[in-house]
């Protein structure tokens, strides 16, 4: 929530659901996060090591790119994958 605000983006409301583990270890978590421009999700698997960030930005009004790049930023140094795979994609004109 924290990377949310920092980015300048608002969030409106949110949703935290935490997943029990097999073997008593920390499970997984998945949160979302809705925003006035559109959404942030993050699924976590511990026992995988493994993340996904999906950061949506709708650009109605304005343009929220550099908003949205700077939280995706900002949540790759909270997790600091030792691999990642980015994906971006630009809608519109």
């Amino acid at each position: 929530m924290k990377a949310v605000e920092a980015s300048g983006l608002q969030a409106v409301a949110q949703l935290f659901h935490t997943f029990p583990s097999a073997d008593g270890s920390a499970g997984g978590v998945t949160a979302t996060v809705l925003l006035a421009e559109s959404h942030l999700c993050v699924h976590t698997w511990p026992e995988k090591k493994a993340v996904t960030l999906d950061v949506y930005v709708c650009n109605f009004g304005g343009d929220h790119s550099t908003k949205a790049r700077a939280l995706m930023a900002s949540l790759m140094q909270l997790f600091l994958p030792g691999k990642a795979a980015v994906n971006a994609l630009d809608r519109g004109a």
